[in-house]
């Protein structure tokens, strides 16, 4: 029974987020009977969680703001649509103690703790002091108030070698490094507090003692406004990539019971000591003996609540709801219940071949696998604009144990089709097969130890690839039915293609045995391929006597296809000129290369520089990237300034040569 002395109903809800995670509040949302409100840049005007909501609102360009931190315009649309309640997502606005208070003052119920809360542990040293006097173990670091250059690096000598520096504002790894030793202290730092600065306004940073390959293992905690708080177990998230999570699993596979009773305890007492309210994750760092230090406590639900919904059975984010309204948690700690293992992986836009690249584009086929559980946003022919972070999706499995989650996961990731632009699909598959994950012992120094095996190509699956694009490009091509009229006067003449298979240059020679049957010469070998049927945009063919199912969709002189969980970007060039230059600077030009805005440009015309100094920074669904000098050399024409939006393989640069003897 709600007591109406704390009792805060509300019947519409605004999600002040986009993508896959407004959709997922506005799923539950939905489900209890709310009415929801979504907001949109002029860049989401045609996105799912738009055509979804019940109403939604437009507020504003994606840039050079960013639309979705933009309070004054969230606070309006609700207002306008006559929202009563605002739920922040889990991005920043989650953690942002001015929104959750703007909202308060505007007598909207906001869905998540206190702006007090969110202010006391929102803040990396503010929370490290909290959570040393509540006696949580701490990791031993530096986080006072003086901020010069020489007291941090005097900080970082008393700490001793290596040392993690971090943000205090925000999350997500951004304003995070590592540094190895004292010589490149000064740059990190300066790295650091710049990308903390551009992210979230506050180059504050802290400094704390590096523990070197420990797991990642995160709490997940609910708090009410009656006094009760419980934990719902623990997510191993040790896998990630620069400090940003790849892949997340509940429970963790080195956390037995009686660690998971003393880490939840800790956590529990960590949130009933600031009076919070709603859900929330204490984050800690386990090193090799045991030992657990706290790291932040991010005051929002997570990118990877969903493995833990799938091992309690509860629905988090209408826990989330029930306790905005002033409801009481349902349970207690005795009847959390664990139920199998689920592992969880972000399908990201990024090309893993080109140090993970942010992509942008146009999603030409989306088919997730059925038989996993997916959060995401999209569907085929959706644009996926460079402006937001690059995860696309979350794709889960659940299973009786580890193992088996993992199968079902593997599996469904290799069935499911992202065709359009690079992702990391390949890469993550790969990290789910990996022997050292399987066994359940990725540290957070996983992907950096095994990055070559990650990323190593395969070649026998690119010539099989090449094999089917061939076949594939000799019937589907505009020209098909002349060729094949050809083929039935003389169809023992071979016909030569070329084309590229993921940027290589392939050249084939076919020659037609019968109906959709040829022989394809390819690099002194012949293989024979049939087509042997098509329905939909999927094939069936006869590789070298293999029957194989293919995925293909063609787009003019584009094929797209996905072969065992790979996919190909084939360009047709029989019938085109000779080759183009391509986003490289072999010329002296300094192209852009990705979709992105400029942060910072590090030269100026007339400058001479030399091969591999930096000259321009974008910043890209979320990340910033350098781009340095082709060649040494003047500079001769700057054509970018900070803030400007560019086209990916626009020229920003272009640099004089050397004179060479």
């Amino acid at each position: 029974m709600t007591d109406s002395k704390t009792s805060t109903p509300f019947t519409k809800i605004l999600v002040a987020n986009r993508g896959e995670i407004a959709l997922r509040v506005m799923r539950s949302a939905q489900a209890l009977g709310y009415r929801t409100v979504a907001v949109y840049s002029t860049a989401d005007a045609d996105a799912r969680h738009v055509q979804e909501a019940d109403q939604a609102v437009c507020i504003g360009e994606p840039l050079p703001a960013q639309s979705y931190l933009r309070i004054e315009a969230i606070l309006d649309a609700a207002r306008r649509t006559g929202a009563d309640a605002v739920h922040p997502g889990y991005g920043f606005l989650a953690e942002n103690e001015d929104f959750a208070r703007a909202c308060r003052d505007a007598g909207l119920v906001f869905i998540g703790p206190s702006p007090e809360a969110i202010l006391a542990m929102g803040h990396k040293a503010g929370a490290k002091k909290l959570m040393m006097d509540a006696d949580v173990p701490c990791i031993p670091g530096y986080q006072g108030e003086d901020q010069s250059a020489e007291r941090l690096a005097q900080e970082a000598v008393r700490i001793g070698f290596p040392v993690m520096i971090k943000a205090t504002a925000g999350g997500g790894g951004r304003g995070m490094r590592l540094v190895k030793h004292a010589g490149e202290f000064a740059e990190l730092l300066a790295s650091a507090q710049s990308e903390a600065r551009n992210a979230f306004g506050d180059p504050e940073v802290i400094l704390e003692r590096a523990i070197l390959e420990p797991r990642h293992i995160e709490i997940q905690v609910f708090a009410d406004r009656h006094g009760h708080a419980i934990h719902l177990g623990e997510r191993d998230c040790s896998v990630q990539r620069r400090h940003q999570k790849v892949i997340e699993e509940a429970p963790s596979p080195v956390v037995g019971a009686e660690l998971r009773e003393r880490m939840g305890a800790v956590a529990v007492k960590a949130v009933k000591a600031i009076g919070y309210e709603g859900a929330g994750t204490l984050e800690f760092l386990l090193d090799r003996e045991g030992n657990f230090f706290f790291m932040e406590m991010n005051t929002r639900l997570q990118v990877e609540h969903p493995v833990t919904e799938a091992i309690t059975g509860l629905d988090l984010v209408e826990l989330q709801l029930r306790v905005a309204a002033g409801e009481p948690l349902p349970l207690r700690q005795e009847d959390v219940r664990f139920n199998g293992h689920a592992i969880e992986v972000r399908l990201c836009a990024e090309d893993p071949d080109q140090g993970f690249m942010p992509q942008s584009g146009t999603m030409a086929l989306w088919a997730p696998s059925t038989a996993l559980r997916v959060e995401d946003s999209l569907r085929s022919g959706a644009e996926v604009p460079p402006y937001y972070d690059s995860m696309v999706a979350k794709l889960i499995a659940h299973g009786r144990d580890r193992d088996e989650a993992r199968r079902r996961l593997l599996r469904g990731l290799q069935d499911s089709i992202a065709l359009g632009f690079k992702t990391n699909q390949v890469f993550l598959s790969r990290c789910l097969a990996h022997p050292v994950f399987a066994a359940g012992g990725a540290t957070t120094a996983f992907i950096g130890q095994h990055q070559e095996a990650l990323l190593r190509p395969d070649a026998a699956l690119a010539q099989q690839a090449a094999v089917v694009a061939a076949l594939l490009l000799a019937e589907t091509g505009a020209d098909a039915a002349l060729r094949h009229s050809e083929r039935r006067l003389a169809h023992t003449l071979p016909i030569g293609q070329r084309f590229e298979l993921n940027g290589q240059a392939v050249t084939t020679a076919l020659t037609q045995d019968g109906p959709r049957s040829f022989a394809v010469a390819l690099d002194g070998r012949a293989h024979a391929v049939t087509l042997l049927g098509t329905e939909g945009a999927r094939a069936q063919v006869l590789l070298d006597g293999v029957r194989e199912s293919v995925v293909f969709l063609r787009q003019g002189d584009t094929l797209y296809l996905q072969l065992r969980g790979h996919p190909f970007v084939v360009q047709e060039r029989t019938h085109a000129a000779a080759a183009r230059q391509g986003p490289g600077g072999g010329d002296g030009k300094v192209r852009a290369s990705m979709n992105g805005r400029v942060v910072a440009v590090l030269v100026a015309e007339g400058d001479e520089v030399e091969a591999g100094q930096p000259i321009v920074t974008l910043e890209a669904m979320k990340m910033e990237h350098v781009h340095a000098a082709p060649v040494a050399g003047r500079v001769r024409l700057l054509a970018a300034s900070v803030n400007d939006q560019v086209a990916a393989h626009r020229v920003l640069a272009e640099i004089e040569p050397k004179a060479t003897a």
